[in-house]
């Protein structure tokens, strides 16, 4: 099959905030140096921002680095944050901490509230005004590599294959963009960026990655009812002890809130639900009250990388570099992370440059992974690398050992704590509690369903299935017999569907039913699998959830 090839200085993949911050240092070096690149952006979305999902709440100083004169150019970070809560939460009640005995990462003075699709649209509007291509809708599918196995591009997704593959009546083949450096920004757990990491053995030195699931909604609440600036954290209730993760309220412009509620994908209990315990968080008696007469606006969901400094990968191999969270740019101990991946997309586009102005091509961007180091980044993430892995050891002593680490030892503690990956952390069914969740209202608390319907997410069901198995049988003969099939519940978009027929007593009646059609690119099936069996790839381009927003 022949492919078309457009060819490009500098090809990226992702549209979020590090792979257009990346688009964008690269043209302004270029004007500075009176030269001229040629840059393309693809993002799997229908538009810029349309998988874009975050809390947020963003500290601006790799942006004011970007564009010191963002304000002037409309950026749209508009709600200042005017007051910090940290609520501790109990089963009927609970307590606010006190600031002053909160650790330096909970203070988000100088911080905005915003939306992260809306601050990429921005972005892209930037990009485009310097001169990037920004395709939207084309998807990352393949990976080019030269005779000598270096990185010289991608390939969109074909258009229009049958469910079982055989090329439909609207085929459309994809498309080669052939590059000099690509960048992967495709955001947590990107799917090329797995292939990489194995292909370049990119994880020899550094501890296995570590996630958490966000799970998020849009509402807007009566005008008496807001707080335009107010950021509220919580620990604790609905989760137990031992169970890393925590809810926020992000109170925005226009009447709007971000309800979130985040849980540590290294849970040991399968029959939690991380989605049931986020709707679980909205009736606690000190967030409730928020809610009266509210509207529910939009849902949405999205993996989390938050292992840290020590969990990083090495960053540039022949012909390219991971940037933002596809190398796990998150600041987990903060809750942030867009300012680290447009910090990242920067000192990446500045290596790139340096070596396509020498002449360079296809080789290891080694000055990148040395102006991190150098970096303010570098330095923020090394005071924050023990947060995960002291809050996996629960709530209590992660919280005591973590305050410790940050107001004590100042993050300069003379140890780094090991991260271990999250899918051989669960326990078998049997030797856990079960938990029964309420019911939803349909007025505070919803089910999986009529929230995916709000992610406007859409699919074109007669194509081959993004998420496939290596092996058909592990679902029912593992994951179903040792662990109750945890992906019905850790799944946050009922993708997976235990179905029995007739004869619902008989153990071969029973058969994994995937409702690919409904899944919000979250990743979780991906990273959580016990067995390791699922992997996501990526649908056909445009396809997915469009968030507003978010």
């Amino acid at each position: 099959m022949s492919r078309e090839a457009m060819e490009f200085d500098v090809v990226i993949v992702g549209g979020g905030p590090a792979g257009l911050s990346a688009a964008i240092r690269l043209k302004q070096l270029a004007a500075d140096a009176g030269s001229e690149l040629s840059i393309c952006v693809i993002e799997k979305g229908s538009e810029v921002g349309a998988h874009i999902l975050s809390g947020a709440v963003m500290d601006p100083r790799a942006l004011a680095e970007l564009f010191p004169d963002w304000q002037a150019l409309g950026a749209p970070l508009k709600a200042a944050v005017t007051e910090d809560r940290f609520l501790l939460l109990g089963d009927t009640g609970g307590r606010q901490l006190p600031n002053a005995l909160l650790p330096q990462c909970f203070h988000n003075h100088g911080n905005y509230v915003v939306s992260l699709g809306n601050v990429c649209r921005w972005l892209a509007t930037q990009a485009e005004a310097l001169g990037v291509d920004v395709y939207a809708g084309f998807a990352g599918a393949e990976i080019l590599y030269d005779a000598e196995g270096r990185v010289t591009g991608v390939a969109t997704g074909d258009m229009g294959r049958l469910k079982d593959g055989s090329e439909g009546p609207n085929f459309q083949p994809g498309m080669e963009l052939q590059a000099k450096y690509t960048l992967f920004a495709e955001g947590c757990r990107g799917h090329l960026g797995k292939q990489l990491e194995a292909k370049f053995d990119l994880r020899r030195d550094c501890d296995p990655q570590t996630y958490g699931i966000g799970i998020k909604e849009l509402w807007e609440l009566k005008p008496e009812r807001h707080r335009q600036g107010l950021v509220i954290h919580t620990g604790g209730w609905p989760l137990e002890p031992d169970t890393y993760g925590g809810g926020f309220l992000y109170h925005m412009e226009d009447n709007l809130v971000s309800v979130g509620f985040v849980v540590g994908l290294g849970y040991r209990n399968p029959h939690l639900s991380p989605f049931d315990e986020m709707q679980r968080l909205k009736t606690h008696p000190l967030l409730k009250d928020f809610f009266a007469g509210a509207r529910r606006v939009a849902y949405g969901a999205r993996a989390i990388a938050a292992g840290g400094l020590q969990s990083m990968p090495k960053l540039v191999f022949p012909g390219g570099a991971l940037i933002g969270d596809d190398a796990g740019f998150l600041n987990a101990s903060r809750i942030k992370g867009s300012h680290c991946a447009i910090k990242s997309g920067a000192l990446a586009a500045e290596a790139c440059f340096a070596a396509l102005a020498t002449g360079r091509t296809h080789d290891e961007l080694t000055a990148y992974p040395e102006a991190f180091r150098a970096s303010w980044l570098y330095d923020e993430l090394h005071k924050a690398r023990n947060f995960k892995p002291w809050m996996s050891k629960g709530l209590k002593t992660g919280s005591l050992m973590f305050g410790i680490d940050q107001i004590v030892l100042r993050g300069r503690a003379p140890w780094t704590l090991k991260n271990s990956a999250d899918h051989g952390k669960l326990r078998p069914a049997a030797e856990t509690a079960p938990i029964v969740y309420p019911k939803p209202d349909g007025v505070l608390t919803f089910d999986r369903l009529s929230s995916v319907f709000i992610s406007n997410t859409n699919h074109e069901e007669d194509q081959p299935c993004h998420l496939t198995l290596g092996d058909a049988a592990v679902p029912i003969a593992v994951n179903l017999a040792q662990f109750d099939a945890p992906e019905q519940r850790y799944c946050p978009a009922g993708v997976y569907e235990i179905v029995r027929d007739a004869d619902a007593s008989s153990a071969s009646s029973a058969r994994l039913q995937i409702n690919a059609q409904n899944c919000l690119h979250c990743k979780t099936c991906d990273i959580k699998d016990p067995t390791q069996n699922i992997t996501w790839v990526v649908p056909q381009g445009g396809e997915g959830p469009n968030y507003p927003n978010m």
